[in-house]
């Protein structure tokens, strides 16, 4: 049996039954699982979604189903992180603060990768109040991290240099164990310095759905692939920060870049708001 509503972007109106956090939580537990991310066009989606099987479940908090998300990405001022990642280095490190937007709360979030190319992901719980700023604590957080997994620290100082905001839709599949996500309504805010400072970038049309399966391809997967869509190389932080600073070297997202980030969505914006008139905008700092 297929899911009844095919509307677009209509995720949040699907027939399907709702599932609690604490439920999805539980039902994925400590499970090993095999991510893939795809780049498509919001009319694109609709046809994905009538396939989905009826005893798939969405995720719904106080009666939503579309939960508001931001991010603040740090990286040194020559942006060892992002270079290390255009690159395609095997140790790499990402450092983000994650807003919950909806029910506020926020974390400090250190992504490495180090030999065995496995992505480790630790957070702790961080104030909502210095979510755009990397506290003396919060370094000291990701030092350790860094020192724990065997990466070398930076040699510079961490600094915001990107904002991200989305609203996500998360689905658990019918076979119990798959998830998906299903982030829309994408903007960005650059933190550089000089020209850079403020630029903002909104994308509409683009959704990026990303499925974590045990195993082999799960049943979105699948849906994808019969309508024509392949796993993409896309990063929040960096095909974002590529997409406003095309002078980066960018060669690993080219083809999603051509393909869904257009460079004539990207304008000024006000200092004094960020992307969805986030709380957690930039501010031009001084050296």
């Amino acid at each position: 049996m297929t899911a009844v509503e095919t509307r677009p972007l209509a995720t949040g109106a699907l027939a399907l039954r709702p599932i609690s956090l604490d439920e999805l939580n539980a039902a994925a537990a400590l499970q090993r699982r095999v991510d893939r991310k795809y780049a498509l066009r919001r009319e694109e989606l609709g046809d994905v979604l009538a396939g989905l099987d009826r005893d798939a479940r969405v995720l719904e908090i106080d009666g939503e189903r579309r939960s508001r998300y931001e991010s603040v990405y740090f990286d040194t001022p020559d942006l060892t992180s992002y270079l290390l990642a255009a690159r395609g280095r095997r140790r790499r490190f990402k450092v983000r603060t994650r807003s919950y937007v909806d029910v506020g709360t926020s974390f400090l979030e250190v992504k490495t990768r180090a030999g065995r190319s496995v992505t480790v992901k630790e957070r702790i719980a961080y104030d909502g109040a210095d979510a755009a700023e990397l506290t003396p604590e919060g370094a000291a957080y990701a030092a350790s991290v860094f020192a724990e997994v065997g990466i070398d620290a930076p040699g510079r100082p961490l600094e915001p240099v990107l904002t991200t905001a989305y609203r996500r839709t998360t689905l658990l599949l019918a076979d119990g164990a798959s998830r998906a996500t299903i982030d829309v309504d994408l903007a960005w805010i650059d933190h550089g310095d000089h020209e850079h400072f403020g630029r903002r970038l909104e994308l509409p049309d683009l959704v990026i759905v990303e499925t974590k399966s045990v195993g082999g391809a799960g049943e979105l997967d699948r849906l994808l692939w019969a309508n024509g869509h392949r796993p993409a190389s896309i990063s929040k932080f960096g095909t974002g920060l590529a997409a406003l600073r095309p002078g980066l070297p960018h060669n690993k997202w080219s083809r999603v870049l051509r393909r869904h980030f257009d460079p004539g969505a990207i304008r000024p914006t006000d200092a004094r708001t960020g992307v969805h008139d986030t709380t957690h905008a930039p501010t031009r700092r001084t050296r």
